[in-house]
């Protein structure tokens, strides 16, 4: 299954602001994860169509999530980042060539369909189970300390 790049950097970015007291503007955020700000604030505006997070305003705006990290799973963010098409789209290749089934045949999916949509239900279920909580805590028990040194480098506080 392909992901678009903004996937990796929305999920990183909801992960920083499930951890952020206050609300971070699209610069840092972009700083933070060395990617192009433009491109950050094209996904931020989809987390945020989505409901998944809420756009300050002011000179002290940014983003803020709308929930606790512990009720936004990855699936959550996948969604608002490449939508709800499933990755595979069965398109009944059995009407076609020399031994065409009857539209009557194909009223059931095929093993390959339903191969895929299990597998995409697995996929699903997998990412559900994981909230940015569950990443943070990941996250902090691989690198004890590293989000204190995060939330001192956004609140502009030198690192030492």
């Amino acid at each position: 299954m392909k992901m678009s790049a903004g996937v990796e950097w929305a999920v990183h970015s909801c992960a920083i602001l499930s951890a952020a007291t206050e609300p971070v503007p699209v610069t840092k955020l972009a700083e933070l994860h060395g990617v192009s700000k433009t491109y950050l604030a094209k996904h931020m505006q989809a987390l945020s169509h989505s409901g998944l997070v809420q756009a300050i305003e002011g000179r002290d705006g940014g983003y803020l999530l709308t929930r606790s990290g512990s009720e936004i799973s990855v699936y959550d963010i996948v969604q608002a980042i490449d939508g709800p098409e499933p990755a595979f789209r069965c398109t009944e290749i059995r009407q076609r060539g020399p031994f065409p089934a009857s539209a009557e045949a194909c009223k059931v999916p095929c093993g390959i369909a339903q191969v895929m949509a299990k597998a995409e239900r697995a996929w699903g279920d997998s990412l559900r189970s994981v909230t940015l909580a569950d990443l943070n805590a990941a996250f902090d028990a691989s690198s004890p300390g590293s989000w204190e040194t995060v939330r001192g480098w956004l609140a502009g506080t030198p690192t030492p």
